[in-house]
């Protein structure tokens, strides 16, 4: 039973060794006197052949009775042919059946039978078994991993903050609140504060990537209530610099999975293009202008956010990743630095792809009396925010930064219609299981 390979691993080259797979029966095809057995693990199928003349009658015998899905061990002789998908083809001396699995199943993994979004979702552990689903997650891992390696290379320092807090990352309500002891706490929105402490400490770049929580009771493609950012702070840093990062970032995290997730990306269809820096730099008040083209955006004014719609009109008329700088200061985090020149725009951005916008960031007001009257001008009390304020009395540097939803940098990247296909277990406004 102990596996010797991969599906990966054997190549026509190894003709004639013997090899011990573990997988999943994803197809039976029984043709008389020739009977093959397609067996699946997590990188790939593979092809047992079994000429029933050839193959002891045990071995043969294995199929009666076996179900699709369930688990096998086959140690078998690797054999080079052409016509094989793969090159070469498995000859077993011995199947083990390790585990039956029930008939019917909930989905059907090969993907002939199509699904549901909602019935994949309640069979998750079965619907990711799916070659093109396992696919979606290799290069979610491959993902991450680029997104560390590189900001790694560029000084970062990898940092974890608590998700159990005491108050609102940026005031508000979108909380969910828990029952902490004797007193009520919440699930944090972001890092946010917390990072921002890391620059007063001297820890200068670092980053996270973690669980943030939003109690938005949203029911679209791209929002959900627990997701996974990627947050990063810089001190002696302008927002410049950290939308420089940024860009450099996304487009090395492409380069690194169009060169490391071949083939599943064939196998998703999906020819990446790696986006092209530094990404165009958008004003808001530009932006506004090209949204008021489009007539069902005309509502929005100056100093509205930007709705789906205004987005998606956007997205169509840059039609690549872009940055919208200079935002107006009042409907941005009180954390902001507005502009010298003009108090009413802050060094805020949002980093849109043309289907959504994937990252919020802005050089932080790193000085503490400014920071009292954005949280007073927004109706937010210092004294809830002493533990961060108090970073600011004892020496606390220039800084910038931003936050990036791995889920959504999947779900450009891989064209998937869903957000929810981007987590293995997603969390919304009505799935909490499984």
């Amino acid at each position: 039973m102990k596996r010797t390979h991969y599906s990966k691993d054997i190549k026509p080259e190894m003709n004639g060794d013997t090899v011990v797979i573990n997988g999943w029966v994803h197809e039976i095809r029984d043709f008389g006197g020739l009977a093959f057995l397609i067996v699946r693990d997590r990188e790939g199928l593979m092809q047992v052949t079994m000429p029933k003349k050839k193959v002891p009658k045990e071995v043969v015998d294995k199929l009666k009775g076996l179900s699709r899905e369930s688990v096998v061990s086959v140690t078998a002789a690797v054999k080079a042919e052409a016509k094989a998908p793969s090159g070469f083809e498995l000859i077993p001396s011995c199947i083990e059946v390790l585990s039956l699995a029930d008939s019917p199943l909930p989905l059907d993994p090969t993907g002939k039978v199509p699904a549901e979004l909602d019935t994949r979702l309640d069979a998750r552990f079965i619907d990711i078994r799916s070659p093109e689903v396992t696919a979606v997650f290799i290069i979610r891992s491959n993902m991450i991993k680029a997104v560390r390696d590189y900001l790694c290379s560029q000084g970062c320092l990898e940092i974890a903050t608590p998700k159990i807090v005491a108050t609102a990352t940026e005031g508000g309500t979108a909380l969910f609140p828990i029952s902490y002891f004797e007193r009520e706490a919440f699930l944090n929105q972001s890092p946010q504060l917390y990072k921002q402490m890391m620059m007063a400490a001297g820890m200068d770049r670092v980053y996270e990537i973690g669980p943030i929580f939003r109690a938005e009771e949203h029911a679209t493609r791209k929002h959900l209530n627990e997701a996974t950012s990627i947050d990063v702070e810089l001190s002696f840093a302008t927002h410049e610099d950290a939308m420089e990062l940024l860009e450099n970032t996304i487009a090395y995290v492409y380069q690194y999975v169009k060169d490391n997730c071949e083939k599943q990306l064939k196998l998703l269809n999906i020819d990446l293009q790696v986006p092209k820096t530094p990404f165009k730099r958008l004003k808001y008040k530009e932006a506004m202008d090209i949204i008021k083209n489009d007539p069902e955006c005309a509502e929005l004014d100056y100093g509205d956010d930007l709705t789906t719609q205004a987005e998606n009109y956007l997205g169509q008329a840059i039609g690549e990743h872009y940055f919208i700088v200079d935002w107006p200061t009042g409907i941005r985090a009180f954390y902001s630095q507005s502009c010298d020149s003009d108090p009413s725009v802050c060094k805020a951005f949002d980093l849109m792809h043309p289907r959504m916008e994937l990252s919020s960031g802005a050089q932080r007001e790193h000085r503490h009396d400014e920071l009292v009257m954005n949280l007073e001008a927004r109706d937010l009390n210092p004294e809830s925010f002493k533990f961060y304020l108090d970073a600011f009395r004892f020496g606390m540097p220039p800084h910038a930064g931003w936050g990036l939803g791995a889920e959504r940098l999947l779900q450009t990247m891989l064209n998937l219609n869903n957000v929810r296909e981007a987590v293995l277990f997603p969390r919304d406004r009505v799935r909490l299981t499984p």
